[in-house]
């Protein structure tokens, strides 16, 4: 019974953060209350409030659920098969082009992520040091080939995320979309640069 009980308590979290993101992205996150949230669901405000203590927690929710969405992605492309190399560029530019279409060309999403980066909540640091995780465990495979030299796995994969910040901070990507910059390709050749292998003399 208590298995039940627990299945329907997950059920319904879930579906009030499908409504919720689906709000969000109609009215924005300023605009939407939870009296919107419980309307769409036919259930009370005090009702939801059973589940998330404040919109701030639905929010959060959200964001989570989106930035899971682009680990799942990544975490995928990391376990594939056949040389790093190839796969690390992949895996950058996945993460650029997801970040771009969810949150770039949605204005009410994008200020739901201003909102989030403001606020400096957990959830986005969380995001950040798994993307830098997954983009090390790729950096991994790679010295284990022979494709790429890090003596500090840990610094070149914080060092490689932070090279890609402008092609992976939904902001940034927004403020950069008509200014003078280099290519994602561009700026990927030039972190390969610092990880090829250094020839003996």
């Amino acid at each position: 019974m208590a298995l039940v009980s627990e299945h329907v308590e997950t059920d319904t979290r879930e579906r009030i953060l499908v409504v919720a993101e689906r709000l969000f992205r109609q009215i924005g996150y300023q605009k939407t209350t939870v009296a919107d949230i419980a309307k769409e669901l036919r259930m009370s405000p005090a009702n939801v409030y059973r589940f998330f203590d404040s919109k701030k927690s639905i929010h959060e929710g959200v964001a989570r659920t989106l930035m899971g969405e682009v680990e799942v992605e990544a975490r995928m492309i990391a376990a594939r098969p056949g040389p790093a190399k190839p796969r690390l560029r992949e895996l950058l530019k996945a993460i650029n082009r997801m970040n771009t279409e969810r949150y770039v060309g949605d204005s009410k999403l994008h200020e739901m992520v201003e909102i989030a980066m403001e606020e400096d909540w957990d959830v986005c640091v969380v995001h950040i040091e798994c993307i830098t995780g997954i983009i090390g465990q790729v950096i991994a495979q790679g010295v284990a080939s022979g494709e790429f030299e890090a003596p500090d796995l840990p610094l070149t994969a914080l060092c490689t995320c932070t090279g890609m910040i402008r092609f992976f901070h939904p902001q940034m990507i927004a403020q950069a979309m008509n200014k003078p910059s280099a290519t994602i390709d561009q700026m990927i050749d030039f972190l390969f640069r610092a990880l090829e292998p250094r020839k003996a003399n």
